[in-house]
């Protein structure tokens, strides 16, 4: 199964698709484990990636945490998707147990199916547990992924100013996935160095 859209055959672009990482109500809740720092211009970042690729009818997938830890309960109100952010119809969903989105058969089914040519943007929460751990896990599958530095987050550490960590995590990234500009997830021509 190749994605394709009429879009992208038109300008003889290769597939493409867009990956939503855990966009998740726990990911914001003050107090919590997995609450992420400095989400608003990440999020501003994601709604204007989202809307770019839905008005062009571009693939999304929707991934969300669901583990059996008391932190991602699937029975708790804090594992639904944020408001603004939840799947349309005609989107996929996947959930997946562990941080990296692979930990779901079904999701990792689809993946493979896809193949290595298709260009996979990734947007989201978290970025030092899930968009790292995916990151790797595509990476050794052969899968071309591509993580737009402005539109992840991570959690703030105690020590350690967040502009310095997420750094040192998208240098992290950076060795298994190529880093992208918002712009260049809004553009189909988009080859960005890696």
């Amino acid at each position: 199964m190749q994605i394709e859209t009429r879009e992208a055959l038109a300008l003889g672009s290769r597939p493409q698709l867009l990956l939503c990482m855990n966009l998740q109500k726990e990911h914001l809740a003050p107090g919590r484990r997995h609450m992420m720092a400095g989400t608003d211009d990440v999020l501003t970042a994601c709604a204007a990636i989202l809307e770019g690729w839905r008005a062009r009818l571009w693939p999304i997938v929707h991934l969300k945490r669901i583990a059996h830890a008391a932190w991602f309960n699937p029975a708790s109100a804090m594992t639904d998707w944020l408001d603004g952010y939840r799947p349309r119809p005609g989107e996929i969903t996947f959930e997946h147990p562990l941080p990296s989105a692979y930990s779901s058969a079904r999701f990792a089914a689809y993946m493979s199916e896809i193949g290595g040519a298709t260009r996979i943007v990734m947007i989201g929460f978290s970025l030092d547990e899930s968009i790292v751990a995916t990151v790797i896990d595509g990476f050794h599958r052969g899968h071309n992924l591509r993580v737009t530095g402005d539109a992840v987050a991570s959690r703030q550490l105690d020590d350690c100013p967040l502009d310095l960590y997420r750094r040192v995590l998208l240098g992290l990234v950076s060795d298994y996935a190529t880093i992208e500009t918002l712009q260049d997830a809004l553009d189909p021509q988009a080859q960005p160095v890696r």
